[in-house]
């Protein structure tokens, strides 16, 4: 259940959206949703202490739970699992409500300040993705999927961002056709497990990746309490 803080927060975006299109995610964009909205200054700031940044990610990050939820909502046990991933990142695109904020976000993510900031939006959309689908890797591949997936996802956003097709039928092609490349090398390095030659000269690569391990992950916990906007 959404608490004050969420409802809060959720509020400042919905407000910021509407100036984003002429101000970017800047300060003056922040400024005028704290004013549309009609929350505190100061618990705007600290809620989002980098203002229209953190906004920025929250829009992201609201895209993502949109995915998730549509996931888990449609039938895709008829689907191949290469149909399954393309499926995903083509509801994650889907659940965009305002095309401009994604275009003036990928702006703001490329600045070096905040690239790392836009780095890891991406690597959390992959890793949602792949954790919607059942991914139970627990080695190198754990990794080496959502960088694969990170790389089809941004070079898919950024053709989305230039697409006027109909229907937004030239990105789905070039998601495809992502996809396929990718299918490609997972074919390639099956042929190297394959071929006993190949296979010996890559024991010690492979020995020192089965090392590798994927991050320990935290179970989600609901911890009591809530915020509450002070009183005037």
């Amino acid at each position: 259940m959404p608490t004050s803080y969420d409802l809060a927060k959720t509020q400042l975006l919905d407000a910021a959206l509407s100036h984003v299109p002429f101000d970017g995610w800047s300060e003056a964009t922040f400024q005028a949703a704290i004013r549309d909205a009609d929350v505190d200054a100061t618990v705007a700031r600290a809620m989002c202490p980098r203002g229209a940044v953190d906004l920025a990610i929250a829009f992201h990050k609201q895209g993502d739970a949109a995915m998730e939820a549509r996931l888990k909502a449609e039938d895709m046990s008829m689907m191949k699992f290469r149909e399954k991933v393309a499926a995903a990142v083509c509801f994650r695109i889907e659940a965009v409500t305002d095309k401009e904020a994604v275009r003036r976000g990928s702006t703001l993510f490329a600045l070096p300040m905040y690239a790392a900031d836009g780095a890891k939006l991406i690597w959390g959309t992959s890793d949602a993705i792949w954790n919607a689908l059942g991914d139970t890797s627990d080695d190198v591949n754990w990794y080496t999927k959502r960088a694969t997936l990170s790389g089809v996802y941004s070079s898919t956003v950024l053709y989305w961002l230039g697409d006027d097709s109909p229907d937004t039928a030239a990105t789905w092609a070039f998601l495809d056709r992502r996809i396929e490349d990718v299918m490609r090398i997972e074919k390639l390095k099956a042929r190297v497990r394959e071929t006993p030659a190949l296979n010996r000269l890559m024991a010690g690569p492979n020995w020192l990746m089965r090392q590798i391990k994927a991050p320990t992950r935290m179970p989600k916990m609901e911890f009591p309490g809530s915020w509450t906007a002070p009183r005037d």
